[in-house]
């Protein structure tokens, strides 16, 4: 395999906000297109399920973060949320070596809920639509 810095796409950075999960998961990267921020990730050895395809809780959780950070630092100060609902397809796949990047369309934010969708792109081809409904937190 290449070396993964070949392969990571030019404007892509680490992304700015981590967990120990996401850690775990990763790595994830960022980059702001305008007002779209983008997650991407590579698929890993780690990523592939027991047919060498990835993992469709890999492709939850890359949409659950993508779709989340987008709704919340598209505000300032950002809106803290969490996830409600996730409904997903899954219409294509990937496998271990393959550019992932994660494209969303915030519909509303609203007082109580926000909702997402997002496409998750293998190079031009969507292969998971989601669409997301988060509960924003009151600030204490």
């Amino acid at each position: 395999m290449k070396s993964l810095f070949m392969e990571i796409p030019e404007g892509f950075e680490p992304i700015f906000r981590t967990s120990p999960f996401l850690e775990t998961a990763g790595p994830l990267y960022s980059q702001q297109v305008g007002d779209e921020l983008i997650i991407g990730m590579m698929v890993l050895d780690k990523h592939v399920n027991g047919r060498g395809f990835t993992h469709t809780g890999v492709y939850t959780t890359l949409a659950d973060v993508a779709m989340g950070y987008a709704a919340a630092f598209s505000q300032k100060p950002p809106v803290p949320l969490v996830t409600v609902s996730l409904s997903t397809d899954f219409v294509g796949n990937s496998k271990v070596g393959d550019w992932l990047e994660v494209h969303t369309d915030i519909q509303l934010i609203g007082e109580a809920v926000a909702f997402v969708n997002a496409f998750i792109m293998k190079d031009d081809e969507r292969i998971v639509r989601v669409s997301a409904v988060f509960n924003v937190l009151k600030k204490k």
